[in-house]
């Protein structure tokens, strides 16, 4: 009877679908034509449903987001969207996102995205529309991060979409606003799935080597933290010892100059465009984010990937998969075993970690700078919860690494919350430099030269290997026979300022850290492919170790040598009709025939760009012979 009962009420809700759809009509605002100075934001899609457009004007409202819909019939429609009050969690007075709908110009009366503490519908107002083309917009009115997901136009009130997000995943594709089934994208010998300096390197490799290879990354640049919507510079050394020609490709498009928080012509984005397009066998794939696989047994057969403006989906086929997403989204949803938090001391006798386990990470950090206007500038009153005072105010001009949120908070569930608070802190401790600080003078023709909405990650899920690589490995030096890619970085692990702590407890945003010197040590090849997904690579800082060793392998120029060794390893199982773990039981001579050879061009001269704030401990202890 129970069953019963739960079908009539699928049912029920299906025929309503089935009417919303015939009577309204669902816009995705990140499909609009004419996006002005709203930007897609699609880095919580997984967990609110879709990506979505967002008023970054950095204190001064943007240009309008607008479109064109085709009205089926004259009469009176109500309007709704889907938005977030995004300061919500730290109080509840109105926030500062506000914005409007603009009909054929004129602004609905309804204020919108600066109420409700969770995504919603949220109404606009009505208005009376004639058939035919009308003109519908998105006007920021404060450029605080406003946000809207959708809109939905229906002539009943009553009639508004789900909120829950897997209804509303149902109701898109419903109204055609998600295609019913995803296009055909083809056979490859190898998918790479997420295209920071990891990915672009493991794909690139394979593709020299021979391999059909695709290449999706969720963002329109590649380089992850490298791009210029984050601008972590390249840590850490290539060309090392026991395989010095791994890494040399990076010179093909690393940058040139150095620092975090720098302008955007510092990263070089179209020197990573120019590398990844120009690369024979390699299909780039800019703008997509893989968001189902479909196994055949312990195997990935295929994933789902969709087009975070349009809502296009492709389907991707491949015998091996390389997971470079740094969250390790395609192996978690394939179900690979995963490890996240710090691990207890004893688990691995590592003297650095923490003596019992607990959830804490590295946290995300929202860089900024200011620019000198030479003139005098205002900025808002902007204060939501978090209160800066002259005693707890951060007395600077720009915030790179040290600002970061959210170690103590989930990096995957709450990551809206954490971005969010990054941005929270830096125009709170902004508006009160420029507002009520007592030498406010100093900074009174500075403004907001830029400021990340892209956050910077450092650690979440670790997918685990045939090897977990711990501590006492890269101290005591340990030999394994599948030597691979080298760490040179410290054992480099961040916790929150103690003097944050105690201005703001609970709620930091500063990091400090301890570089706790290594020598030069090479990784297992185990520590790339995942221990119970038969086909699955992995390169980045989703990789197969302890938190304690993550310090050091999270470095991107180390990244870099692991998407080498990955690329290469994924061409052998070509080759050869294998597994990643097949080329560690079958093929390592081969494996290692390439890593010497590596993966860089020799036809051309390639710049010396990697020297810039490399860090680490160079020095080799006499007795090792690598």
């Amino acid at each position: 009877m129970k069953r019963f009962i739960l079908i009539l009420l699928a049912l029920g809700w299906l025929l309503s679908v089935v009417d919303a759809s015939a009577q309204g009509i669902f816009l995705e605002t990140e499909n609009f034509p004419v996006k002005g100075g709203w930007q897609v934001d699609q880095q919580f899609m997984d967990l609110m449903g879709s990506p979505y457009l967002i008023a970054h004007g950095m204190g001064k409202p943007v240009e309008d987001a607008s479109t064109t819909v085709d009205i089926p019939e004259a009469g009176v429609y109500h309007v709704w969207v889907r938005s977030y009050n995004w300061t919500s969690p730290w109080t509840a007075a109105n926030g500062p996102g506000a914005f409007r709908v603009k009909i054929q110009g004129k602004p609905m009366k309804g204020i919108l995205g600066n109420a409700g503490n969770k995504w919603g519908w949220q109404y606009a107002g009505n208005v009376k529309l004639k058939a035919g083309p009308c003109a519908l917009a998105l006007s920021d009115l404060t450029g605080f991060d406003g946000r809207c997901d959708a809109v939905w136009i229906c002539p009943d009130r009553d009639v508004v979409p789900p909120e829950d997000v897997a209804s509303l995943e149902a109701f898109r594709r419903q109204v055609g606003a998600l295609p019913a089934k995803p296009d055909d994208g083809g056979d490859y010998d190898f998918v790479v799935i997420g295209g920071g300096i990891a990915g672009m390197c493991a794909a690139v490799s394979a593709a020299r080597f021979g391999c059909k290879v695709a290449l999706v990354n969720d963002r329109p640049i590649p380089g992850g933290n490298n791009s210029s919507e984050i601008r972590v510079h390249l840590g850490a050394f290539i060309e090392q010892d026991p395989y010095p020609a791994l890494g040399r490709m990076l010179r093909e498009f690393g940058h040139s100059k150095g620092g975090n928080a720098q302008p955007a012509s510092n990263y070089e984005d179209d020197k990573k465009i120019a590398f990844l397009e120009g690369q024979e066998g390699l299909t780039y794939l800019p703008n997509y984010r893989a968001v189902a696989v479909n196994m055949d047994g312990s195997k990935i057969a295929s994933v789902v990937i969709r087009n975070i403006e349009s809502g296009r989906e492709v389907l991707l086929k491949a015998p091996v998969f390389a997971d470079c997403t740094g969250d390790a989204n395609l192996g978690f949803m394939a179900g690979a075993d995963w490890m996240m938090g710090r691990e207890g001391r004893d688990e691995y006798g590592e003297s650095l970690a923490p003596e019992k386990a607990d959830k804490m990470t590295m946290g995300s950090s929202v860089q900024w700078y200011s620019v000198d206007d030479g003139k005098k500038s205002s900025f808002p009153e902007f204060e939501y919860g978090v209160k800066f005072t002259e005693d707890n105010c951060e007395k600077v001009k720009m915030g790179e690494w040290t600002w970061e949120t959210g170690m103590n908070l989930d990096q995957i569930y709450d990551f809206e919350r954490i971005r969010d608070y990054g941005l929270l802190v830096v125009y709170s401790n902004w508006s009160f430099l420029k507002n009520h600080y007592s030498k406010k003078a100093e900074y009174a023709n500075r403004s907001l030269g830029w400021v990340a909405y892209v956050s910077g990650k450092r650690e979440s899920r670790r997918l685990m290997g045939d090897y977990v690589l711990k501590q006492d490995d890269v101290d005591k030096q340990v030999f394994h026979e599948d030597a691979s890619f080298t760490l040179t970085w410290h054992f480099d692990l961040h916790f929150p300022d103690p003097a944050n702590s105690a201005n703001f407890p609970g709620n930091e945003f500063k990091a400090e850290t301890k570089h706790n010197p290594i020598y030069p040590y090479a990784a297992p090849y185990r520590c790339l492919y995942s221990r119970n997904i038969d086909n699955l690579f992995m390169a980045g800082r989703d990789i197969s170790t302890t938190h304690v060793t993550l310090g050091s392998t999270r470095l991107m120029r180390t990244g870099a040598m692991m998407g080498e060794v990955v690329g290469m390893a994924a061409s052998i199982c070509k080759d050869k009709g294998t597994t990643p773990r097949g080329v560690y039981q079958h093929y390592l001579p081969d494996l290692k025939a390439l890593m010497r050879k590596g993966a860089a061009r020799t036809d051309i001269d390639l710049p010396d760009n990697q020297h810039f704030n490399t860090g680490g401990h160079l020095d080799k202890p006499k007795d090792i012979t690598f």
